[in-house]
C-alpha cells in the first residue's frame, strides 16, 4: 500500500505553518515527520493527531495512491 501526504503539505502552505511548528504543536517524533516527507506509512495514531492540530478529517490530510496504476493517485468511479 502507498499514500500521499500532498495534501496535508498543501494544507499547512495554506495556513502558512512549517513543518516544525505541526511537528512541535501536534508533539510527533522527528523520525515520523521524516516518514511524513517520504510518504511513508504512520499510525492512525499520529494522524489522529495532526487533525486533531489542523480541526480536518484524515481525508484532508492522506491519500491513497495505487502502486499498480505507476503510482498514480487512484481515483476510484463509480
Amino acid at each position: 500500500m502507498a499514500v500521499s501526504y500532498n495534501k496535508l503539505w498543501k494544507l499547512l502552505i495554506d495556513r502558512k505553518m512549517s513543518m516544525a511548528e505541526l511537528r512541535k504543536t501536534a508533539q510527533i517524533a522527528p523520525n515520523t515527520m521524516t516518514k511524513l516527507r517520504r510518504d511513508e506509512e504512520v499510525t492512525l495514531a499520529v494522524l489522529g493527531k495532526i487533525c486533531q492540530t489542523l480541526h480536518v478529517d484524515f481525508a484532508d490530510i492522506i491519500e491513497y495512491v495505487s502502486e499498480e496504476n505507476g503510482g498514480c493517485i487512484n481515483e476510484s468511479k463509480f
